[in-house]
């Protein structure tokens, strides 16, 4: 077994093997990179999944229900109701897609372009303070290779 200082200043006994369990490691990784842009985002009333909902509806190309599920690899219930927490605090509306009248889109508001801005500014600082033992080398590389796992083919 080997010790880790597990961030925080705890300490943290794990076996070995899983110090090369790839697995293991971006669940841990993510644990904290959740913890760190919950805490940034808890101010605004958001959290990580309702902001990555606020970030793609802001980014202007209007996703639909399904697309959002699809992306954030969530259950399209539990994007209905973070679409629903959204909507009935002004930040984003729904509108029938023109391309597919079943379907909704998802728009941000004036409102919630501005808490969007707002909100990515706390989760840059977070993300920043996360990543505070990586040169910036590290951090390129690390975005480049999460992103293909993230996105493959």
């Amino acid at each position: 077994m080997d010790s880790v200082d597990g961030g925080g200043g705890e300490l943290a006994v794990v076996p070995a093997d899983l110090f090369d369990d790839v697995s293991f490691l971006l669940a841990r990784a993510n644990a904290l990179s959740l913890a760190a842009g919950n805490a940034a985002l808890g101010a605004g009333g958001l959290r990580v999944r309702s902001y990555s909902v606020l970030a793609l509806a802001a980014g202007g190309r209007r996703p639909s229900q399904r697309e959002l599920a699809e992306l954030l690899r969530l259950d399209p219930s539990q994007v209905v109701a973070l679409v629903d927490d959204l909507q009935s605090r002004g930040l984003v509306i729904r509108r029938p897609d023109p391309s597919d009248r079943r379907a909704n889109v998802v728009i941000a508001t004036e409102d919630g372009r501005i808490a969007y801005a707002a909100a990515a500014a706390s989760v840059s600082e977070a993300q920043n303070n996360l990543l505070g033992g990586l040169s910036a080398g590290e951090r390129t590389q690390l975005a480049a290779l999460l992103r293909r796992l993230a996105f493959p083919g």
